[in-house]
């Protein structure tokens, strides 16, 4: 019920969209990030599939090379940023705006000012996430520091479990993740504090700890990239939404939540919709002191680019 599921849920709701048969969808599951990638790719193309979805981050450089080898195949990754121009994209959201969103809300929950994150894997999707949580934190509690626990997977099920409860071992109250099962809730369920899931509304497994969840609207990308492509009209790049396209949202607050944080969260939402504002449009400092001037926020960067920053209040290892 996290990231995975979710991808799950997106391309149900396109083959019904668009009212594709059982039989024009083949789904691999469980498919490393290693040369098992190229062999599930192969299965599928042996199989007829004219456009292939990857929804891991490790899968990118397999479906480069495999999208030069196969050009009559159209290869559509997730979470990376590499692309061609004519039969491979790449496809995510800014999620970072959802993760401040998120901030915003434990900044207001914590009473001990230690809020833990659970994290995959060190990749600038992953380190822009929780820069851009710790961003919204200080925006409303400026002495909270948040701590990131890397699971180094991005599917763990004992060991995202594992980060959560190390994490209120050191004292945090409120655990946010990005990670791909609901054990860092349940772990904060079992122990007496707060969580913020991520990719599906987790509050039937932890009610009376979750607060709420950002997710991305999977369906929505999914039938788009699908019906670009049935309507010639694919040009590969890449493809980006955010919270004033719908592709990125919250699920409904719970009755966990501090007094004021939905004014308070749809206020930074509102100005992100608008355009009037975003989380990186503005300088950072990293945890060394040191000035991060806004303009460092490109797209490449937030994207490609952001390996190692960790901004001020931030304890990650």
């Amino acid at each position: 019920k996290g990231y995975t599921y979710a991808h799950y849920q997106g391309l149900l709701a396109m083959q019904e969209a668009l009212g594709l048969t059982d039989d024009q969808i083949i789904i691999k599951t469980n498919v490393p990030e290693d040369s098992a990638c190229d062999a599930a790719m192969l299965e599928l193309i042996e199989a007829g599939c004219q456009i292939i979805f990857g929804n891991s981050y490790g899968y990118m450089n397999y479906m480069a090379e495999m999208a030069e080898e196969y050009p009559e195949v159209i290869f559509s990754h997730c979470s990376g940023y590499m692309s061609n121009d004519v039969n491979f994209n790449n496809y995510f959201g800014a999620i970072y705006q959802a993760r401040y969103l998120s901030g915003i809300a434990a900044g207001m929950k914590t009473q001990t000012n230690k809020i833990g994150y659970v994290a995959a894997m060190q990749t600038p999707e992953v380190i822009g996430g929780f820069d851009a949580f710790a961003l919204g934190v200080q925006s409303v509690n400026p002495d909270a520091v948040v701590y990131v626990k890397y699971t180094n997977s991005w599917y763990d099920p004992d060991g995202e479990t594992a980060a959560a409860n190390a994490l209120i071992d050191l004292g945090c109250d409120v655990i946010c993740q990005y990670v791909n099962t609901t054990g860092p809730q349940t772990a904060a369920q079992e122990r007496g504090v707060w969580g913020l899931g991520s990719d599906y509304d987790m509050t039937e497994f932890a009610p009376d700890a979750h607060l709420f969840a950002a997710c991305m609207n999977w369906g929505a990308i999914y039938t788009k990239l699908v019906s670009t492509i049935v309507n010639g009209e694919f040009h590969g790049g890449l493809i980006y939404g955010d919270v004033a396209d719908g592709t990125l949202y919250l699920t409904p607050f719970s009755k966990n939540v501090a007094d004021g944080t939905q004014e308070a969260v749809q206020a930074a939402m509102d100005k992100m919709v608008s355009g009037e504002w975003d989380v990186f449009q503005q300088d950072v400092y990293d945890v060394d002191g040191n000035l991060v001037p806004a303009a460092t926020f490109t797209d490449d960067y937030l994207y490609s680019g952001m390996t190692d920053l960790l901004v001020k209040g931030v304890v990650a290892k």
